[in-house]
């Protein structure tokens, strides 16, 4: 992505900017997703993400940067879907409609996050999101959560984070391990790139050792070595 607005010959500052616009994005979204889902319903959601993120990729073709602020934007609302929408659809699947072992649950995840790593050039993904929201329309039943009012939402979560030590302590790590992600993110293009490194293949390392990662969380809690998060 990076080399993208580098080729559409933005500044190092603008491109930032652009990179913010998305982080942001998420960042507000993801306020207001858990009740954006619960009220549309899960397969709606997943089947909006579809069609957010198509549109999301298809705006990289423009050079305009507001154009491409705006696709940013998309970007942070369907990654706000995207980690809320599908799985609370597969949980509810999981557990109230199926009756599964909650213990698979943990299974099911660690192969999304394995098979999620290698990602296809925007405009390859198009069709797949086409598929996927296809897919979810023709054979997803509906579920949906507990309706609730936005501000008694923001609320309750507001005094679970302040009430509960370990709830405050396990979002600050998150958000500091997430901090440190996006800095990387913005930056090892800019770094490597002067040197000659090839970039597709470094990031194809990148998302090697991603699926490495979820495969070894996945050895780990198995039943042979019963290892646990904590």
């Amino acid at each position: 992505l990076y080399k993208l607005y580098q080729h559409y010959r933005f500044l190092e500052g603008q491109i930032a900017i652009l990179y913010v616009c998305g982080f942001a994005s998420n960042v507000l979204f993801g306020l207001v997703s858990s009740s954006l889902v619960d009220r549309l319903g899960r397969k709606k959601s997943c089947v909006l993400f579809s069609l957010t993120y198509s549109i999301c990729c298809l705006v990289k073709l423009s050079r305009d940067y507001l154009v491409l602020a705006v696709g940013r934007v998309l970007g942070g609302l369907s990654t706000a879907l995207l980690f809320s929408a599908f799985e609370a659809w597969y949980v509810h699947e999981h557990v109230e409609r199926y009756d599964f072992p909650s213990e698979w649950i943990a299974v099911t995840f660690s192969r999304a996050a394995f098979w999620n790593n290698p990602v296809a050039p925007f405009m390859v993904s198009i069709p797949f999101l086409v598929l996927s929201g296809f897919f979810a329309v023709k054979n997803w039943d509906e579920n949906y959560g507990t309706k609730r009012a936005f501000s008694k939402s923001c609320g309750d979560g507001l005094k679970c984070l302040l009430s509960d030590r370990r709830v405050l302590l396990l979002g600050t790590i998150q958000a500091l391990y997430e901090s440190v992600i996006y800095i990387f993110i913005f930056l090892w293009t800019p770094v490597l790139d002067p040197h000659g490194a090839p970039l597709g293949i470094v990031f194809s390392a990148f998302m090697g050792a991603s699926a490495l990662g979820s495969s070894l969380y996945r050895l780990a809690v198995s039943r042979r070595y019963r290892l646990q998060p904590v």
